[in-house]
């Protein structure tokens, strides 16, 4: 795939998903916020962690009330994510590290967030990309499945690989925007395992369905 034709498919998936609302926990204008839901939405569905950050930043405002909470109360807050009682513990860390040391500020840079607690890759690009709108781009399953099958990145290509090929191919102004797309797309159309080719509006570019669907249904 070259870079005129994945930029005609980002084309195609910004009109269909551009428009669609995106997850509470990470459409927030509050980098703090938004670094909290990212923490927050490890291994756990969308839903539920809006349900969790709603109710925490209904309680807690900001990074100050978060750094002085009982991380007891914390846990209980987030009770409905994966893993709370873990998460609570790295959202009061980082809230006294942001607080405390930082002056209420998030960093601006992936080496400065990967140096949080609990923060990885991933979550350094939803902070950069949705809070900064800086041109990186997460990639979490869906992202790696759509990749896998346009044919962008092979099936055992690590995190930094498939990122590395997704941002060569990418209009830079495309990048923050590409997680929402794919992710929207994944969950919809190219699930994981079974994709549904017979409705996808890219299989013109998918190597996936030229190299399998198209050539076993002759």
């Amino acid at each position: 795939m070259d870079k005129d034709q994945f930029r005609q498919v980002v084309k195609i998936l910004e009109k269909r998903y551009l428009t669609g609302s995106k997850p509470e926990h990470v459409s927030d204008v509050d980098p703090f916020k938004i670094l909290v839901g990212a923490l927050l939405s490890h291994r756990t569905r969308d839903e539920m962690t809006d349900i969790a950050y709603n109710e925490l930043f209904s309680r807690y405002k900001n990074p100050a009330e978060l750094a002085d909470a009982d991380v007891r109360e914390i846990a209980k807050t987030i009770k409905r994510v994966g893993f709370y009682r873990q998460k609570a513990k790295r959202i009061k860390k980082i809230a006294r590290i942001i607080y405390g040391e930082r002056g209420g500020r998030v960093p601006e840079s992936r080496e400065e967030l990967m140096k949080l607690p609990g923060v990885g890759p991933k979550t350094a690009d939803i902070v950069l990309s949705a809070a900064f709108s800086k041109p990186e781009v997460a990639v979490d399953t869906h992202v790696q499945a759509v990749a896998v099958r346009l044919g962008i990145a092979s099936e055992k290509a690590g995190y930094e690989e498939i990122k590395r090929n997704i941002t060569t191919l990418a209009a830079e102004e495309d990048l923050p925007i590409i997680n929402h797309l794919f992710v929207s797309f994944g969950r919809e159309v190219c699930k994981k395992p079974r994709p549904k080719c017979s409705i996808c509006p890219i299989t013109t570019f998918c190597k996936y369905y030229q190299t399998w669907v198209k050539a076993s249904a002759l």
